[in-house]
């Protein structure tokens, strides 16, 4: 390897910069340049962990929350995140789906009137969003016999981690604002290792058990007390394309959950036409693209395995009894 001198290091550390700057001309895909600019992703988490201080408080920052205070605590959060959702989803709608209105002033201005009415209507669903995650609590403390308090669900699992961020998102998503709610459970999903879309229909008492590689995909509609283990998959069976080649993207091409269903570990379910019906376990490793009935059990055939090794004779073990 070569081993620039001081002048060197410079002269080619400025040529350096002229080629980089140079390869955005090149590939204009990969910059946002001259035009309005985008939702800030620091803001976004930023918002994202005011959220959940409304939503519980007393776990988070601040621990003399009180009866007394707290509403002083929560005016100033609101009052704080009204102004940051106001910028981020003004840039959002600016943006739109990629056409950048170029900070035309008349659509800025129609963008930041949306965003107002927006940011409040989203706010204004806080509280409906704190009783529904507070049932997924209550999921998750009844579905797991390792778990010692609600607070413990709280403070530690994954799943109500991405769970809160999910519904949050959501909200935002019915409101048809672009890429923040995209943003939002992106970052859920590389902090907890749970990929939930946000256009996902998502019943109360959920709960995801451990959580690491969970997949649930856009359309798909999950009901009441449902309950999934690491690895499971809810994707869709092929992707459409129109009479152009494109992707049809406006079918449900992901799973109908029931209520009360079961998804043992790395099961795969696919199709916007398949439907788990209420009170029906799938068992790990389960590969399904078709309905079963409610109350059905789906699982494997019992694997034939077998033991080598020094203190054990060879053994078959397709007689023994997997309890799923």
């Amino acid at each position: 390897m070569r081993i620039f001198n001081f002048p060197e290091q410079k002269s080619y550390i400025s040529s350096l910069t002229d080629r980089i700057v140079e390869s955005y001309l090149e590939t204009k895909l990969t910059h946002h340049l001259d035009h309005c600019p985008l939702p800030n992703y620091g803001t976004v988490i930023n918002v994202i962990e005011d959220l959940k201080e409304i939503i519980y408080p007393g776990y988070r920052h601040l621990d003399r929350l009180n009866s007394s205070n707290v509403g002083y605590h929560v005016g100033y959060l609101v009052d704080r995140l009204h102004d940051q959702i106001c910028t981020l989803f003004e840039r959002a709608i600016c943006h739109g789906d990629g056409n950048s209105c170029d900070c035309d002033p008349e659509k800025t201005q129609e963008a930041y009137n949306q965003a107002s009415h927006k940011a409040v209507a989203f706010l204004g669903e806080i509280p409906n969003i704190r009783r529904r995650l507070s049932t997924d609590v209550e999921a998750s403390y009844s579905g797991d016999p390792a778990c010692k308090s609600k607070d413990e669900v709280i403070f530690c699992y994954p799943g109500l981690e991405a769970v809160t961020v999910y519904r949050l998102a959501h909200a935002m998503y019915l409101l048809n604002i672009p890429l923040i709610p995209r943003m939002m459970t992106e970052w859920a999903h590389a902090k907890t290792g749970i990929d939930i879309h946000p256009g996902a229909d998502i019943g109360e008492y959920f709960f995801i058990d451990h959580g690491t590689g969970v997949v649930i995909g856009a359309t798909c509609k999950i009901g009441k007390w449902v309950k999934l283990y690491q690895g499971v998959t809810l994707g869709a069976l092929s992707f459409p394309k129109d009479e152009t080649g494109n992707l049809v993207r406006t079918t449900k091409r992901h799973p109908t959950l029931e209520d009360n269903v079961v998804i043992y570990a790395n099961a795969t379910i696919l199709g916007g036409e398949t439907v788990i019906g209420h009170d029906s376990v799938i068992g790990s490793n389960v590969w399904l693209t078709y309905s079963v009935a409610p109350n059905t059990t789906v699982t494997i055939e019992k694997p034939n395995l077998k033991l080598r090794g020094t203190g054990f004779r060879e053994t078959n073990l397709e007689d023994i009894t997997f309890d799923i």
